[in-house]
């Protein structure tokens, strides 16, 4: 298992780690990862690792079987053999910026209070669909609201239930077509907002921001009809 030290702090960019494995198919298997592992929605990170004698890029992390994270070699270059230690560099900008429209997502969830079916992160744009029998009216109005969120500079924080209390509360769930991982005995939640100004609430294993004003401005594109009753809305990070 890979200790996945994003999920403790998002924020943090360097970390050393040991080369515990190698798969077939080329990826690195490491104790510890700062690289968010592609899942959810959310691309794996990218970056850099260097070790005694080499230096390698990073294209992406997946996630392997029994919770270990590999790391993607960016191209075939000499891998760093079992029982090397490495320092592992991120893509800083790109991964701040899938935590920016991570965040943004699940406050479009807020705005649109709809069942969501769907969606994907990059780090200039990101999309939910929704099952929306018809598209809002009032473009400007939704990007207002979504852009009035953010501007309240609320705090993005996480805490964990139980697998049972979650069962207990499936009204915390929002997508429809996926169900948050379960098995490990615990579920993470994330939280927008605190006490009274509390606004969302959902399970979540990906990387955010820690208040709502780190987004910036958004806008929203045009809503694309996807099925009888499938919107998809995608927003984009204006600067």
């Amino acid at each position: 298992m890979t200790a996945l030290l994003f999920r403790d702090d998002a924020y943090l960019r360097q970390a050393g780690s040991t080369v515990t494995g190698h798969t077939p198919e080329g990826a690195l298997i490491v104790d510890r990862s700062v690289f968010y592992a592609t899942s959810g929605g959310q691309p794996g990170d990218s970056g850099w690792i260097t070790w005694d004698g080499g230096r390698m890029a990073i294209a992406t992390a997946v996630k392997l079987d029994g919770g270990a994270v590999g790391l993607v070699p960016a191209e075939a270059v000499a891998m760093p053999p079992v029982g090397a230690a490495l320092i592992q560099d991120l893509d800083w900008d790109r991964r701040h910026r899938h935590m920016r429209v991570h965040t943004a997502l699940h406050l479009l969830s807020v705005v649109i209070p709809l069942p969501v079916t769907g969606g994907q992160i990059g780090a200039e744009r990101g999309r939910l669909d929704f099952d929306m029998p018809e598209a809002p009216g009032d473009l400007a109005a939704l990007e207002g609201a979504l852009n009035a969120l953010i501007g309240r500079d609320l705090p993005v924080t996480d805490t964990w239930i139980s697998d049972e209390e979650l069962l207990a509360n499936p009204g915390l769930v929002k997508t429809l077509s996926v169900m948050p991982p379960m098995g490990q005995g615990r579920v993470r939640l994330v939280r927008i907002g605190e006490g009274a100004a509390q606004v969302d609430l959902q399970p979540c294993g990906g990387t955010h921001v820690a208040r709502t004003g780190e987004i910036g401005r958004v806008t929203i594109g045009k809503i694309e009809n996807k099925g009888r009753q499938n919107r998809r809305v995608t927003i984009h990070l204006a600067g």
